[in-house]
């Protein structure tokens, strides 16, 4: 481990990211306590200059290429790049600081360079391709061929077929394109820190008294004691959106959420938009393909944009008309009380509540008290428990923040599965949303497993007052969804770190599914206790919130949808040659499928990260497609008549959790299921399918007794 020496002859503390091998902590998690920001660029330069000694192994040693000595060394090769990488990556979306973000500038561009260094290697690539050549005739295992078939489909879209020119020009569309991501990042992150509603005590008509408590604390967190802040963070602007009888503070806040990156100022995303379509569909140009949906797109399940438009097409037309019911049963609450009012988008979660308490008697806040984020992470560990038999136990680890919270993940047969670290408040600097990620991947090294490091991000209520963080049914979804990503990642058990992968349209297969337990009785009676009483949620609140699991599910599935389509829209682009990004999604949304005023999609360009900076391009539709398998594959549960069913559950693990992408995603879930998905349990699942009427049965024509 290198040091320096400082001017008073002392040594300067050593940088624990250039020697990983050496560290000592528990589990060999990383060293969090003694990482600092300065630490991330020598580790890059350093884990670069070893994987590019690494790639020159390979491609000078002098022995006829085999399975081995190319593609199997290739595999392995870049180990400390990848952990460095995930550890940065991951720290620096949840903890971004100046210092922090300076390094991303200053790597993501050398990164992309890297990469396309490796990628564009002609004389790596003749190793390959000789492998690739020859693979039917090795005697190769099924992961074994796979893996020669991806690496080599993964040079191919790098661009090694490319003449010299060609090359030369994807190395500057790739990191012109790394840096775009980078400052559109920036711009959003800046976009969400500068925005503050700070209220006092007369603007707060309607609010309940825990969205007040943790106003208040939000507040006085910035020296604003006895004011009342608002961001735009999903747990801050969501409730003032549902509960405030002022609708000029609802309009005012929606607003400023829709505006972010499109205020024409130095934050502004719409250029680098433009940027990212001109690159992107240049880049598929080079490599062969019409669009860069057909370049993303002919890697996942769905193939080709057709199939993935026709999905949403299908679902678009009656999510639509579903929303417009849902708005006519809206309007006249609107008219009670201002006559003569048009319905905008920002008085939609105002009076869906006023509904929901109107058609079912059920109020959001009546369910926050059974929901401490406590008893339903809690119950989240008793669920991996009964399906699979893990158990969960805190452990003392270095944390990168102090909110921070690590678990040890024990198998059924109590040895080490993995780490998993909880990181679940808003703050300065951390990203908006939910995600969950690696600080290290599962992989083999020497024959043993080197087990992953996983890390739940996520940005719920803060406890406010004597109250613990109390959770919406939104947010109870949200963390059984990421803690699914988790288990996927924990259970992998794959040999070639190559093959961890699945196709984008299948990852969210995994994580979907656990939604589906998050209010089943059974679930229910385990986690959802009161959490000053301790009792147990009331039948009959079960009972309203079974029957209005559809309720809203027009508007739900169409912000969805008209997010997908305008991704998949943009990036069907041939050229950005002209484009208006705000006149466009405008014109495809609106205009093209009558999207109502009153809905806006999901993400509007100008804030929509997953496609610009979030590795979804061309590929949000994912979550539906993936929608499609988890509930084809919890209605095998159902089936069973026994949510818990262990059988299944083991089944799953092994045939869909464990093996990563050791095949392509439709072969996986047709092991685990037996057959084809059905659309039908998904279309069901959002209100969407109308049970056919019933054949009526044909009279059977009875014989004359006479005849005889």
């Amino acid at each position: 481990m290198s040091t320096v020496s400082c001017r008073s002859g002392e040594k300067k503390e050593e940088n624990p990211l250039l020697d990983i091998e050496a560290w000592e902590t528990p589990y060999r998690v990383p060293p969090f306590d003694r990482i600092r920001p300065e630490h991330y660029l020598p580790a890059f330069e350093r884990a670069m200059a070893i994987h590019d000694a690494e790639i020159d192994a390979i491609v000078t040693n002098n022995d006829a290429p085999d399975f081995r000595n190319v593609i199997e060394a290739y595999d392995d090769a870049g180990r400390m790049l990848e952990e460095v990488a995930l550890i940065f990556e991951m720290v620096s979306s949840a903890d971004m600081t100046d210092q922090l973000m300076a390094v991303q500038e200053n790597v993501m561009p050398r990164l992309a360079a890297h990469s396309d260094r490796i990628g564009m290697n002609a004389k790596l690539f003749e190793k390959v391709k000789s492998v690739y050549d020859q693979r039917l005739s090795l005697s190769l295992e099924p992961d074994q061929l796979r893996l020669v078939e991806k690496i080599y489909t993964e040079f191919v879209r790098s661009g090694a077929l490319l003449g010299d020119a060609d090359k030369a020009r994807l190395q500057e569309i790739n990191e012109a394109l790394s840096l775009a991501s980078v400052e559109f990042g920036r711009h959003l992150l800046a976009e969400n820190d500068r925005y503050r509603l700070l209220l006092g005590s007369d603007e707060l008509e309607g609010l309940p008294t825990g969205v007040r408590e943790t106003a208040m604390q939000a507040a006085r967190e910035i020296g604003e004691e006895g004011k009342y802040l608002f961001t735009l963070s999903q747990p801050s602007m969501i409730p003032l959106l549902t509960y405030s009888s002022r609708r000029d503070l609802r309009e005012q806040i929606y607003k400023a959420y829709l505006r972010r990156g499109n205020q024409d100022d130095d934050l502004d995303n719409k250029r680098l938009i433009a940027d990212f379509i001109r690159l992107r569909s240049e880049k598929a140009r080079l490599l062969g393909f019409e669009s860069y949906a057909d370049y993303v797109l002919a890697e996942q399940m769905a193939r080709t944009p057709r199939a993935a438009y026709e999905l949403l097409d299908e679902i678009w037309t009656p999510a639509l008309e579903r929303a417009g019911q849902e708005l006519a049963e809206m309007q006249p609450l609107l008219e009670a009380d201002i006559p003569g009012a048009t319905f905008e988008s920002w008085d939609w979660w105002y009076y869906a509540e006023k509904l929901r308490k109107k058609n079912y008697a059920l109020d959001q806040e009546m369910l926050r008290p059974y929901f401490s984020l406590e008893n339903v992470r809690s119950g989240i560990f008793f669920l991996a428990n009964r399906l699979y038999g893990i158990t969960f136990r805190p452990v003392n680890v270095p944390l990168y923040n102090e909110e921070c919270s690590a678990f040890e993940v024990l198998d059924a047969d109590s040895s080490h599965l993995g780490v998993l670290y909880f990181d679940l408040f808003p703050r300065a600097g951390k990203g908006s949303g939910a995600w969950c990620g690696y600080f290290r991947a599962q992989s083999y090294r020497d024959g043993e497993r080197v087990d992953p490091v996983v890390g739940i991000v996520c940005n719920f209520p803060r406890p406010a007052g004597s109250a613990p963080s109390l959770l919406t049914a939104d947010d109870v979804e949200t963390l059984f969804h990421e803690f699914g990503h988790a288990l996927h990642f924990l259970f992998h058990d794959v040999k070639y770190r190559s093959l961890a992968d699945v196709e984008g349209d299948f990852v969210e297969l995994p994580s979907q599914i656990m939604e589906n337990w998050a209010f089943e009785p059974e679930m229910l009676e385990q986690y959802a206790t009161h959490y000053r009483t301790n009792d147990p949620i009331p039948a009959d609140l079960v009972r309203k919130l079974r029957r209005s699991a559809l309720f809203n599910q027009g508007f739900a599935t169409t912000e969805l949808v008209a997010a997908a389509l305008s991704d998949l829209d943009i990036h069907s682009l041939t050229s950005a040659e002209g484009l208006d990004v705000n006149a466009f999604e405008h014109r495809v949304l609106a205009e093209r499928r009558g999207l109502i005023p009153q809905i806006e999609p999901r993400y509007r360009y100008t804030y929509f990260r997953h496609i610009f900076d979030g590795g979804y391009s061309a590929g949000y539709y994912f979550y539906l497609w993936a929608e499609l398998l988890d509930q084809d594959a919890f209605d095998c549960f159902r089936q069973s008549r026994d949510l818990f069913d262990r059988t299944i559950a083991d089944r799953f693990r092994r045939e869909v959790l464990e093996r990563g992408g050791e095949a392509d995603g439709m072969t996986l879930y047709r092991n685990f299921r037996g057959g084809e998905p059905s659309k039908i349990p998904m279309l069901r699942s959002r209100g969407l399918w109308t049970e056919p009427e019933p054949e009526p049965e044909e009279e059977i024509e009875m014989p004359d007794p006479d005849d005889f």
